[in-house]
């Protein structure tokens, strides 16, 4: 007795000519080119919608210079005793320079200059 995956045949198998398939697989080399660049070109596009769609979402917050303002306690200087308890803001500090459009140099009401520059997702108008 013959099993019956052996004696029966698939179409796909029953159908395939070689010389088709030589002739499908030179025709994919081909478009292989093709098909690098539109790949690349979606990937250029989705880099210029990404940027757009995050700005749109961006609240620019202006401050000018001599504007006071409160700094976001980030968690590598949170003082450990205070833990949850602990104050979510600190300052004042006084906008000494605006480097860039949301990027700000501060100072502190001594005249102090802050090390680094900080963000205005980071800072908040102070009402004193």
């Amino acid at each position: 007795m013959v099993p019956a995956e052996v004696g029966a045949g698939s179409l796909r198998r029953d159908l395939f000519v070689e010389e088709d398939a030589e002739v499908n697989q030179m025709l994919h080399l081909n478009l292989l080119d093709e098909a690098k660049m539109n790949s690349q070109l979606k990937l250029a596009a989705y880099q210029q919608r990404n940027p757009r769609y995050f700005n749109k979402k961006v609240k620019y917050v202006p401050y000018k210079v001599g504007d006071l303002v409160l700094r976001k306690v980030m968690p590598n200087t949170k003082v450990a005793q205070h833990e949850v308890l602990g104050a979510n803001w600190e300052g004042p500090y006084k906008v000494k320079a605006i480097l860039w459009k949301g990027t700000y140099r501060l100072e502190d009401l001594d005249g102090k200059v802050i090390p680094r520059a900080w963000n205005a997702e980071h800072l908040r108008k102070s009402y004193q």
